[in-house]
């Protein structure tokens, strides 16, 4: 997952607010499941590149499948946050 966020993909945390607040990669941005699931727009571009983490990886699975389908490239972090070793803010 470093890889394409040096690669300028944009890493989309899709976990509740209160969980995003305890601790997320930094530049990620939060776009809790539950309001996709919600049918709100994400406001994204599809010109851009989403890597998906939620916690272990079965929200980002949901998220990823809503995305893709409305023509969202992206790439699910299937471990989810757990396999992340960089710094976190």
């Amino acid at each position: 997952m470093q890889q394409q966020k040096d690669n300028g993909a944009i890493v989309l945390d899709v976990r509740e607010p209160e969980e995003f607040a305890e601790g997320h990669i930094i530049g990620a941005v939060n776009l809790p499941l539950s309001e996709l699931e919600q049918g709100k727009d994400p406001g994204l571009s599809e010109e851009e590149t989403y890597v998906v983490i939620c916690r272990s990886g079965n929200r980002s699975v949901q998220a990823s499948t809503i995305l893709h389908d409305a023509g969202y490239t992206v790439i699910n972090v299937s471990e989810g946050m757990v396999s992340w070793e960089g710094e976190v803010e």
